[in-house]
C-alpha cells in the first residue's frame, strides 16, 4: 500500500552519510554484536531520518539508494519563491505574522503544579482564572466590528459595500442610493440580527450556569455563592443530581461507605455512573466543621486535558507524624459532571479554562460552505472580467479627457456582472432548504442548527463517527456465560439460576449442619451427582465473582406527583423492590468474541493468605504515594498480583446497534464516503462493533496496529502497515499520537487508502486533531457524528456537524449544525437532502449570475454604439424592479427543481458520488453560462436597436421587455422537474410586470407598448434568444443524457 511513501530526512547527506555508516557499522554481524531487537531503537532514532520508511534488503546493501526524497507535503513547503508569493503565498505569509502577533499578545501563562490549602483560598501562590464559562463569540464592543469583519472578508460582500459608498460621490453617481444600498442593507440588517439572536441565547445559557448556587463551607457555616465566585481553595457542598461546578478533590461525603457516583455523560460520553471515593482522613473526621480545624492541603498536578489520570498528594500537617495520602483518578471530582447519590464535599483545585471539560473543548469556529469559496472564486473571477471591460472601453474612448473618471463609471455601469442579489438569493434558499429538512416525515426530530451550510451535506467525503450511543443503542444486555466445558445463551439463563440455587442451597445446608439436605435438587441430566454438584459450585462461583466485582448501589427514585415536589427526603422514600433499581460501574472488557458480536470479560480469582495481602497492600500504598510514574508502579505492583489466577468464566455483553446501522452505512458506502469510527472503548470493543456493524466487512483483512512508545517503533510498525493491501486499518489513541508526532503525512496518507479506519481509545481533543488532520491533508470535506459531550470538539471541527439526541445527553446536539435523532436519518439526510442543496444552490447561484451577466452585456453593446459613453441604459426603478419582482420569484423557485425523486435517490446513492467532484459549480459551466448570457445580451440589445424605427424609448421598451420574457423562459428552460409553485411564480411575475406598464411612463411609451408592432418585434427577438438554447438542450439529452436522466424514463 502506497509503496512510494518515504521517510523524512532532516539533515544534509554528508551527515546521512556518516549516520548511515555509525548505524550499520553498529547493528552490523560481528564477533561481539548483539542483534537490535524490534523494539530497542530508542538511541537509534536519529539513524532513522535517513532510513527510507520501507526498508529492503537493496536500501541496506547501495549505497546510493535515494535517501533523501521527501514527501510531497514537506517537498511543497520549500518551493517558496515569488510564484509562491504571488500565487497566494503572501495569504499565508500575512496570517503567520498575524497568528504570531497574537500569539505574543496573548501569551498564556504556563501551567504548574499547585498547593490547595483546604479552605483558604488567600494562601494560593498565584492568581488563578474565574470560574465562568463563556461561550459567546463577540462582547458589547467587539459584536458590530466582528460580524462586520466576518461578513466583508469575503469579496462578493467587500465589492457590495464599495460600490454603494461609491454613489455618494457626485461625479460617480450613476441611478439612486436605494437601488445600491437596499439590498446590501437587507443582507446586512438579516445577518446582524441572526448573530445577535444566537449571541443573545449563548449569552443567557453561560449566564444560567455561571449564576447557580452553591453551598460553600466557611469558618461560619454555610453561605450560598455563585458558580462564577468559587475560587481554588473553597470547600463546596454538592447536593445529589446537582452539576459539580469546578475540578474538585473529593472530601467528604454523607454516605455511610465514604463513595459515591457520579454522571459522566457529558465529559467523556459514557452512561454508566462512576464510582469515586473520599478521601480517608477526611472522611473520618467527627463532623463537617473539623475541616477547619486541621492544618492539610493538596498537591496537585498542573492542569492538562486527560480526564482519564490524576496525580496528588493529601498532606495534614497537624498530626505526629503527618499524614499522606495519595490521591488519584478515583479520589477526584470533574466540572460538568453530576452527583449521582449522597452530597458531596470537596475542595477546589482548578476553576474556569483550566478545568478539564473546558480545556477539551474547542471553540465554535464560523463554518463557511465550499459552495460560498467556489462562488467567492467566480465572483473574482467576474470582478476581473469586469476591470477588463471598463479598460476596452475607456481604451476604445481614446482616454479622452479625465478617463480615470470615466473609467470608475464604466466599473459602476458594469457592476450588475456581480449581482448584488447573489447573497440575498442564496441565503434564502439556505433558510428554505433548513426548512424542508425540518418538515421531512421521514427524518422526524431533525433541527438544523446552522443555516449556512446546508450544501456541505452534498459534498462530504469522509464520515466520523462515535461509537457508543451513535452506532450502538447504548443497552448492554447479558448474552452468554462460558464455563470452559460448558456454556449457557440467553434461551438457557434458567438452568444457570437453578445452579444458584441448587448451590446456595447446599452452602446453606452445610452453615446449618443439616446433612441430609445437602442433596441437589431434581435436574434433567443424564451426567452423576458428582458432575452436577461441580457445575452448580463453578455456576456459584462465577455469578459471585461477577457481583463482587461490580460497584453496585441501590438509588431510590421518588414518585412525584405532577404537582408535587419532584424529590423528597430519603427517609420518607418507598423503599419497595419495585422502586428499586441498581446502577452498575462495569469493569473493563477484554477478549473477543468477535464472530458473536458480544463484549467479553474474563473472570479469574485467587486467594491469598495473610502475609501475601499484607505484603501487596504496602507495596500498593508505597506505590501511590509516589510523585513520579504513578501510574506505572502501580500498575506493577497490581501485575503482580494477577498471577497464578484460577479461571472461572467467560462472559459475553451485546451492545445492540441501532436500527438499520447496516443499511446506512452500506448506503454511504456507495455514495463514495469513506467511514472513520473515533471511540473511546478499547480495541477489541472497537474491532467487535466494526465487524457487527458491517462497517469492516467479515471477509475484508483487518490490521491492527500494535502499541508504539516510540519513533522506532512506529517506524516499525509503518513498515508492517505498508505491506497490507485493501484492509482496514484499528489502531489506539497512543500509538496515534506517537505516529503523528514522527511519522503525520505518511500515517494520514496510508490511512486515507483504507476502506475504513477504526481509532480506539480517543480522547475528546484527538477526535477534533483527526479531523483537521483530514481537512489538511486531504482537503476534502469532513463530517462529524456523535451523541455525547466527548463529541463536541469533533463535531465543531468538522466542515459538517451532526448530533443525535441520545441517552447521553443533549450536548452533541446543541453543538452541532444539524441535529437527528437515529443513525438512520444520516442516509436521507446527505443523499436526499444534502444532495438536492447542493445541485439547487449550484443552478440558483449560476442563473442569479447569468441575470446579471446579461444585462451587464446589454449596457456593453449600448456603449460602444452610443460612441462609448458611460451612460446608464436603464435606470432607476427598471433596475431595481429586474433583479426583484419581475424575475426572483422564478429564480429562486429553482430551491424546488429536482433531478430524481427522493426514494430514486435512496436507491441508487451512487448519484451522491458525483457531486464530490463538484461538476455542477465549476469554471466550465460557468463558462457555458457566461457564454449564454453574452448570445443572450447581445441578440437582445442589437435585435432591438435594428427593429426600434424613431425614439430612444422604444429601444429601452423593447428590449427591457424581451429581457424579461428572456429570463422567464430561461428559468423554464432550467427546470428538470415542475413543481406547481413554479408555474404560480413564472405567472406571478409576468402577472407583475405587464400591470406595472401602467405607472412606467416615466420610462415606456404606453401608447407604443400597446401596438400590435411592439408585440411582435419583442416576441421575434425573444424568440431568437432563446429557441437555440432549447435546441441544443434537446440534442444534449438525447446525444449525451446525464446519469440521473436513465432513472427518470
Amino acid at each position: 500500500m502506497a509503496d512510494q511513501i518515504p521517510l523524512c530526512p532532516v539533515r544534509s547527506a554528508a551527515a546521512a552519510n556518516r549516520k548511515r555508516a555509525a548505524y550499520y557499522s553498529a547493528a552490523g554481524p560481528g564477533p561481539g554484536a548483539e542483534r537490535l531487537g524490534r523494539y530497542h531503537l530508542e538511541d537509534e532514532c536519529a539513524h532513522l531520518d535517513e532510513m527510507p520508511l520501507m526498508m529492503s534488503e537493496e536500501g541496506f546493501e547501495n549505497d546510493e539508494s535515494d535517501y533523501h526524497t521527501l514527501p510531497r507535503a514537506r517537498a511543497l513547503r520549500r518551493r517558496r519563491g515569488l510564484r509562491w508569493l504571488l500565487c497566494g503565498g503572501w495569504k499565508s505569509l500575512c496570517a503567520s505574522c498575524c497568528d504570531r502577533l497574537m500569539t505574543v499578545c496573548r501569551r498564556k501563562r504556563e501551567l504548574r503544579a499547585r498547593t490547595v490549602w483546604l479552605g483558604h483560598p488567600e494562601k494560593c501562590e498565584e492568581k488563578h482564572p474565574r470560574n465562568s464559562i463563556k461561550n459567546q463569540k463577540y462582547n458589547v464592543f467587539t459584536f458590530i466590528p466582528g460580524v462586520l469583519y466576518e461578513q466583508f472578508k469575503f469579496f462578493l460582500n467587500l465589492y457590495f459595500l464599495v460600490v454603494s459608498c461609491s454613489q455618494f460621490v457626485p461625479a460617480l453617481k450613476i441611478g439612486y442610493l436605494y437601488t445600491y444600498w437596499a439590498p446590501l442593507g437587507f443582507v446586512l440588517a438579516v445577518t446582524i440580527t441572526r448573530e445577535a439572536i444566537d449571541e443573545f441565547r449563548r449569552f443567557q445559557r453561560d449566564k444560567e450556569v455561571n449564576s447557580q448556587l452553591y453551598s460553600k463551607l466557611t469558618v461560619r457555616g454555610k453561605v450560598q455563592v455563585q458558580s462564577s465566585d468559587i475560587q481554588v481553595g473553597d470547600l463546596i457542598v454538592v447536593e445529589k443530581n446537582q452539576r459539580i461546578p469546578s475540578d474538585m478533590v473529593f472530601l467528604r461525603t454523607s454516605e455511610k461507605a465514604g463513595s459515591c457516583f457520579i454522571r459522566t455523560d457529558q465529559l467523556d460520553g459514557e452512561t454508566d455512573w462512576k464510582l469515586k471515593v473520599a478521601v480517608s482522613c477526611t472522611q473520618r473526621l467527627p463532623a463537617l466543621g473539623d475541616l477547619f480545624s486541621i492544618s492539610a492541603h493538596v498537591h496537585a498536578q498542573k492542569p492538562q486535558r486527560d480526564i482519564h489520570s490524576f496525580e496528588g498528594t493529601f498532606t495534614r500537617e497537624d498530626s505526629d507524624p503527618p499524614v499522606h495520602e495519595s490521591l488519584s483518578i478515583e479520589n477526584t471530582l470533574w466540572a460538568s459532571t453530576v452527583v449521582a447519590s449522597g452530597t458531596v464535599i470537596g475542595v477546589v483545585i482548578y476553576t474556569g479554562k483550566e478545568t478539564r471539560s473546558v480545556m477539551n473543548t474547542s471553540n465554535p469556529k464560523n463554518k463557511v460552505g465550499l459552495l460560498d469559496l467556489e462562488l467567492n472564486q467566480l465572483t473574482k473571477a467576474l470582478f476581473l472580467a469586469l476591470v477588463a471591460l471598463s479598460v476596452v472601453m475607456v481604451t476604445l474612448q481614446g482616454f479622452v479627457g479625465p478617463w480615470y473618471r470615466n473609467l470608475f463609471r464604466f466599473l459602476l455601469l458594469f457592476s450588475y456582472i456581480i449581482p448584488i442579489s447573489l447573497r440575498v438569493n442564496l441565503d434564502m434558499g439556505k433558510a428554505a432548504y433548513g426548512w424542508m429538512m425540518m418538515r421531512d416525515e421521514n427524518i422526524p426530530g431533525t433541527v438544523v442548527r446552522t443555516s449556512t451550510i446546508p450544501e456541505e451535506l452534498g459534498r462530504l467525503v469522509y464520515l466520523l463517527t462515535d461509537k457508543t450511543g451513535t452506532l450502538t443503542q447504548n443497552e448492554m444486555a447479558f448474552k452468554r456465560l462460558h464455563l470452559g466445558t460448558v456454556s449457557y445463551g440467553s434461551d438457557t439463563m434458567d438452568e444457570i439460576q437453578s445452579h444458584v440455587r441448587s448451590s446456595c442451597a447446599q452452602v446453606h445446608a452445610q452453615a446449618s449442619g443439616d446433612t441430609g439436605s445437602s442433596a441437589p435438587p431434581r435436574k434433567a441430566q443424564s451426567s452423576g451427582p458428582k458432575a452436577r454438584k461441580s457445575v452448580s459450585s463453578r455456576v456459584h462461583e462465577a455469578v459471585k465473582a461477577l457481583a463482587l466485582c461490580h460497584n453496585v448501589t441501590p438509588v431510590y427514585e421518588s414518585r412525584a406527583g405532577t404537582t408535587g415536589e419532584t424529590e423528597y427526603a430519603e427517609v420518607d422514600q418507598d423503599f419497595s423492590d419495585e422502586n428499586r433499581t441498581y446502577q452498575a460501574s462495569s469493569p473493563d472488557e477484554c477478549g473477543n468474541m468477535a464472530r458473536e458480536g458480544l463484549r467479553t470479560l474474563v473472570v479469574a480469582k485467587r486467594a491469598l493468605t495473610e502475609e501475601q495481602y499484607q505484603d501487596f497492600e504496602s507495596r500498593y500504598m508505597q506505590a501511590k504515594l509516589s510523585v513520579h510514574d504513578r501510574a506505572l508502579k502501580v500498575a506493577a505492583v497490581v501485575e503482580s498480583l494477577e498471577r497464578e489466577m484460577q479461571l472461572l468464566c467467560l462472559t459475553g455483553v451485546e451492545d445492540r446497534l441501532q436500527a438499520d446501522v447496516r443499511p446506512t452505512l452500506e448506503m454511504l458506502r456507495n455514495a463514495g464516503i469513506k467511514i472513520w469510527m473515533l471511540t473511546g472503548d478499547k480495541l477489541e470493543t472497537a474491532t467487535c462493533i466494526a465487524k457487527s456493524s458491517h462497517l469492516v466487512s467479515r471477509t475484508q483483512d483487518t490490521h491492527i496496529f500494535r502499541p508504539v512508545a516510540s519513533r522506532g517503533e512506529a517506524h516499525l510498525e509503518l513498515n508492517a502497515f505498508r505491506r497490507k493491501h485493501d484492509c482496514a486499518l484499528v489502531i489506539s489513541g497512543d500509538s496515534l499520537e506517537v505516529c503523528l508526532r514522527y511519522y503525520e503525512h505518511e500515517l494520514v496518507e496510508l490511512a486515507c487508502q483504507c476502506p475504513a479506519v477504526v481509532c480506539c481509545r480517543c480522547s475528546p481533543t484527538q477526535k477534533a486533531h483527526i479531523v483537521k488532520l483530514l481537512q489538511r491533508h486531504t482537503r476534502r470535506r469532513t463530517c462529524a457524528i456523535g451523541d455525547g459531550g466527548n463529541d463536541v470538539s469533533m463535531i465543531q471541527a468538522a466542515d459538517c456537524g451532526i448530533g443525535i439526541e441520545g441517552k447521553e445527553g443533549k450536548a452533541a446536539s446543541l453543538a452541532a449544525d444539524f441535529s437527528i435523532t437515529q443513525f438512520k436519518h444520516i442516509g436521507r439526510l446527505l443523499v436526499v437532502h444534502g444532495r438536492s442543496s447542493y445541485k439547487r444552490s449550484a443552478a440558483l447561484g449560476q442563473f442569479v449570475m447569468h441575470r446579471g451577466l446579461v444585462i451587464s452585456t446589454m449596457q456593453a453593446v449600448f456603449s460602444s454604439v452610443c460612441y462609448f459613453a458611460s451612460v446608464p441604459l436603464y435606470q432607476g426603478f427598471l433596475m431595481v424592479g429586474y433583479a426583484t419582482i419581475y424575475t426572483m420569484f422564478p429564480v429562486f423557485s429553482l430551491v424546488l427543481d429536482q433531478d430524481v425523486k427522493p426514494d430514486m435517490a435512496m436507491l441508487y446513492p451512487e448519484l451522491y458520488k458525483d457531486l464530490t467532484k463538484g461538476r455542477s459549480l465549476s469554471f466550465k459551466t460557468f463558462l457555458i453560462w457566461v457564454l449564454i448570457s453574452i448570445y443572450q445580451g447581445g441578440v437582445l440589445m442589437y435585435g432591438a436597436l435594428a427593429l426600434f424605427e424613431s425614439e430612444f424609448v422604444h429601444v429601452v421598451a423593447i428590449s427591457f421587455t424581451a429581457l424579461v420574457l428572456t429570463e422567464l423562459l430561461m428559468v423554464a428552460l432550467t427546470v428538470r422537474t415542475w413543481h406547481w409553485l413554479m408555474a404560480v411564480a413564472e405567472l406571478l411575475s409576468l402577472g407583475c410586470y405587464v400591470a406595472s406598464l401602467a405607472f412606467l411612463n416615466e420610462y415606456f411609451d404606453l401608447a407604443f407598448i400597446t401596438t400590435v408592432t411592439f408585440v411582435w418585434k419583442v416576441s421575434a427577438i425573444t424568440v431568437v434568444s432563446c429557441l437555440p438554447l432549447y435546441v441544443l438542450k434537446y440534442l444534449k439529452r438525447k446525444l449525451s443524457p446525464p446519469s440521473y436522466s436513465k432513472l427518470t424514463s
